[in-house]
């Protein structure tokens, strides 16, 4: 064979391999619980939901997770990383209704080393907790002694009586952050609190149900609330992606979609307060001038509320600041008229991965598999800037950043492989900076009958 064509097919050999989609490698697959509660409401399972940023986290040199077991208890456990033995409490505290948006979410405070746990609530109170200061780092034995008597506040702040989505969040400079909505679907507030010395702050609305919508079937909707895809910091700022849920069905084609429409993007660089679009520009203040579905130059992908526009995927940021969002509906190919969103959702949707580059631009790729599912998927980031998205039923296609991320492939397979997981994933969001992704997934059951919770690690190969 002459010397340049061997050459040739070499070279193309070895970029091949260099621009190759990353992979992931199978570390362990542990069960938490055999016999975890189940039932399906709101087409999810209470223990693991997509929005969930913290139902499982980890934190120095600890691994958290939290669900409710069978019996409807509250359960707080730890493990030490990378591979210890994980140990369970029992918090004071049972699932009070069978609503799957009633998930436990968890976060940590570096300034005092407290654990804070909030859980079980959907438009409704929120029962709160947190440990003793240092618990968080000391190693100290793993006991429900060592966390207060379960509130409902925020500790020493009354959040209202109307709270779903607890979320904590940790800000570039290590101050813990809490997310959740008030109100209720389609007429509600996004709101923000902050730790510091101990204590929480309120922060404020800064997302609000204010403003009209007119759909293009020419019907008004004057009420609303934002769902958001992540609230996420790199280097400083902090990025949201969303989309709008509007209150008055009229906006749709049919009865038996979602109000859900269009996908926003905006960003803090001060935690929280003060808000910019895309293009640099002053739009909103926390608390006095939150954002509204009226609010310009937010939109960065239009869709009307007739393609099942899922709410609360997720999203990552990237190295360069740039932000990268999971969103789903069903294409106009398939109808342009939703009229069941479980059954054409299963059947039609698509996972589109949407990206912002440098120069301001918002791109769009459709995935190329079916989701197969109502539910949601999520996205992560590896130290290369490659994607990782889990679709339902810990699927896992990955893209390379080399490609521009268009080299979708296949890299774990959890219905091949017999996972035989429920839907909906939650993702282990603090560990991927160490290569490694957790998901936590509960396994396939019927009617009320208790199944097993599992964690499943892999190794990224970027």
């Amino acid at each position: 064979m002459n010397i340049l064509v061997l050459f040739s097919l070499l070279t193309s050999f070895l970029l091949g391999i260099c621009n190759a989609a990353p992979s992931v490698s199978l570390v362990s697959n542990t069960v938490l619980d055999s016999s975890s509660i189940f039932f399906v409401s709101y087409d999810g399972v209470v223990n693991v939901n997509s929005f969930q940023l913290s139902g499982v986290l980890t934190y120095g040199n600890y691994q958290y997770a939290a669900w409710y077991t069978s019996n409807r208890n509250a359960v707080l456990a730890r493990r030490q990383l990378p591979s210890g033995s994980w140990s369970t409490l029992q918090l004071p505290h049972q699932l009070s209704t069978n609503d799957s948006h009633n998930v436990i979410a968890v976060g940590v405070s570096p300034s005092d080393g407290r654990i804070h746990v909030a859980l079980d609530c959907h438009s409704t109170q929120m029962f709160y907790t947190r440990s003793e200061a240092g618990f968080a780092t000391s190693g100290a034995s793993w006991a429900a002694s060592r966390f207060e008597g379960i509130t409902t506040t925020l500790g020493n702040l009354n959040i209202g009586s109307t709270v779903t989505y607890p979320q904590f969040v940790l800000t570039s400079d290590n101050v813990l952050q809490f997310v959740y909505r008030s109100g209720v679907s389609g007429n509600g507030a996004t709101q923000l609190a902050e730790y510091n010395g101990g204590s929480w702050s309120n922060v404020g609305s800064w997302a609000s149900a204010s403003g009209t919508y007119t759909s293009t079937n020419g019907k008004t909707s004057t009420a609303r609330n934002l769902y958001i895809h992540g609230f996420t910091y790199r280097n400083g700022r902090l990025h949201v992606t969303g989309t709008w849920r509007e209150q008055n069905s009229a906006v749709m084609c049919n009865g038996g979609g979602l109000t859900n429409h269009d996908t926003t993007y905006f960003y803090s660089d001060d935690k929280g307060r003060n808000w910019r679009n895309s293009a640099g520009s002053s739009i909103g203040t926390s608390g006095s001038n939150p954002v509204n579905v009226n609010t310009g130059g937010i939109i960065v992908d239009s869709l009307n509320a007739d393609h099942g526009l899922m709410n609360q995927e997720s999203q990552d940021v990237d190295s360069a600041g740039q932000i990268h969002a999971i969103i789903s509906y069903i294409p106009g190919r398939f109808t342009q008229c939703v009229t069941n969103y479980q059954a054409d959702r299963t059947a039609y949707a698509r996972a589109f991965h949407v990206f912002r580059s440098t120069n301001g631009a918002f791109t769009k790729m459709e995935i190329p598999w079916a989701i197969n599912a109502v539910g949601r998927s999520q996205i992560v980031m590896d130290g290369q800037d490659n994607v990782y998205v889990i679709l339902p039923y810990v699927r896992i296609v990955t893209a390379s950043k080399s490609s521009g991320w268009t080299d979708w492939t296949m890299a774990y397979d959890g219905v091949a492989n017999g996972l035989n997981a429920f839907g909906e994933v939650t993702v282990d969001r603090a560990r991927v900076s160490s290569g490694l992704l957790s998901i936590m997934y509960q396994v396939k059951s019927s009617g009320t009958t208790p199944s097993a919770l599992r964690l499943i690690d892999f190794r990224l190969n970027g």
